[in-house]
């Protein structure tokens, strides 16, 4: 191999070394996450994100610690040794704390809930002619809760509330529950036959009566096994009767989780939520 032919193989090799080089991929940068929420310091405890604040002067709570927080930088009240105050706080989260990636900044409020009074709206049509009671002399507050009551004794049941029809009353004005203006839902697992007329013999008001997919017991038992699969990152749990659905909140929910909570119990069963919502 003569000088020249050995110089552009020695050229070539640096120039593929170089683009492999070039070409290797950077790592990319850990997700961020941001909430509004009280950050309070006290009790033997740093500086911790709090969704729930025991109502107490000065007040307690505890959560996840915050790493990079410094008091002389934000606004914030003090007594006995504990401080606290709400804000927007952005930061990296590594399974149990949250390290800021930025200053503390101005709590963003939530918006109201978007379904407001609708959420507690029958999921029945309503029947011809409006919904009114069809024996007035059992459409009173007492029968009302007869009705719940009764329901609540049968295993396939699976929820129950009552919707207001019209405006609500000023508490004021009105001592007493009108029954004649509310609607009682009552919903329950398996062949709904015969279920009205067994509420009607206690209940003459509006009624609607709707299938589920899980009784009240059932998703009870589900909220109980989503806790301990949640574990430590659990912030709060609870059954919704009338959605039908187990709510659970975690610090930073995983899409692993959620997807395997959807695979046992089925889709939408287990609603999954993250109290730190990753920044976009």
């Amino acid at each position: 191999m003569n000088q020249r032919t050995a110089a552009l193989g020695l050229a070539a090799a640096l120039t593929i070394t170089s683009c492999g080089t070039e070409s290797a991929a950077s790592p990319a940068p850990p997700p961020r996450y941001e909430a509004s929420l009280t950050v309070l310091e006290g009790g033997g405890h740093g500086p911790q994100l709090c969704m729930a604040v025991a109502d107490s002067l000065p007040p307690q709570c505890g959560g996840p610690d915050v790493v990079g927080w410094d008091w002389s930088k934000v606004k914030h009240e003090s007594l006995r040794d504990v401080k606290w105050g709400e804000y927007r706080v952005v930061g990296t989260w590594d399974g149990g704390k949250l390290t800021l990636t930025e200053p503390p900044g101005e709590p963003v409020r939530g918006q109201e809930d978007p379904e407001g009074q609708d959420r507690f709206a029958s999921p029945c049509p309503e029947p011809a002619g409006g919904w009114r009671p069809v024996e007035p002399a059992k459409t009173t507050e007492r029968t009302m809760k007869e009705a719940i009551e009764r329901a609540r004794t049968v295993k396939e049941f699976a929820g129950a509330w009552i919707d207001r029809l019209g405006t609500e009353p000023d508490p004021e004005q009105e001592e007493t529950l009108d029954a004649r203006k509310y609607v009682v839902n009552l919903r329950f697992t398996g062949d709904l036959q015969g279920r009205e007329g067994w509420i009607r013999e206690v209940w003459g008001g509006a009624l609607c009566v709707t299938g589920a997919r899980h009784s009240e017991a059932e998703l009870q038992r589900i909220q109980r096994e989503a806790e301990t699969a949640v574990g430590d990152g659990l912030v709060s749990a609870s059954t919704d009767e009338i959605t039908n659905q187990v709510k659970v909140a975690t610090w930073v929910a995983g899409d692993d989780l959620r997807r395997k909570l959807d695979q046992k119990y089925g889709a939408g069963v287990v609603v999954l939520d993250s109290v730190l919502k990753q920044v976009r």
